[in-house]
């Protein structure tokens, strides 16, 4: 495996987004299996645009405008949505609510599985980075894409897993402070909006 592909995509994984921004939140108010639960939620969201690239509707896609502009719009609105939510007592960030179920670990999968489908740039980003590192002369092109796509996916999970953890290892200092607490809900919320403002000024 080249250096270089494993390079940039760790620093791409690792660099600030939604699915960061969720899984640290999620530690936080839920623990450390419910960041786990973001984590793996995150990851699976990258399979959509793994699989649009590889069929060419990403391509497509970045080609057309109107189709890129409606995922983004459907993006930027999601966001703004979760940072509302981050604000509520009852939302993202909703200590007392830390049900350790199946169905609430669901829920969180779930939710963080949306926030990385409705991110158009992961879409372009497999089919203008994959690419680069796929030879002409290779003799199966789309098992090689799919290898690649599944490091990437690996890289994501440990990574934000690490975040899941990390979060979830601090959260008692937080719980036992209603001020950070509120300081906490008003940083992600804004987060939020930023990544939203981010995403609705960016080209294809």
């Amino acid at each position: 495996m080249e250096p270089e592909y494993l390079i940039t995509s760790f620093i791409i994984v690792v660099s600030p987004g939604t699915g960061v921004v969720y899984t640290l939140a999620t530690g936080l108010a839920r623990g450390a299996r419910a960041g786990i639960a973001a984590a793996f939620g995150c990851t699976i969201g990258i399979v959509p645009h793994l699989a649009a690239a590889i069929g060419g509707l990403a391509a497509v896609m970045h080609a057309s405008a109107t189709a890129f502009n409606a995922l983004k719009i459907l993006g930027v609105a999601y966001l703004i949505y979760m940072a509302w939510n981050t604000l509520r007592e009852d939302g993202v960030l909703n200590i007392d609510g830390q049900s350790s179920g199946g169905t609430s670990h669901l829920r969180t999968a779930t939710t963080a599985f949306l926030i990385n489908i409705l991110n158009p740039k992961l879409s372009i980003f497999f089919l203008a980075f994959l690419p680069q590192f796929i030879m002409p002369t290779e003799e199966d092109p789309l098992r090689r894409m799919l290898e690649l796509g599944s490091i990437f996916m690996i890289m994501t999970f440990v990574v934000f897993a690490i975040y899941g953890l990390f979060a979830a290892a601090v959260r008692e200092r937080v719980v036992s402070r209603p001020r950070i607490l509120a300081w906490m809900r008003r940083s992600f919320a804004a987060a939020f909006v930023a990544l939203g403002i981010k995403l609705a000024f960016a080209g294809r």
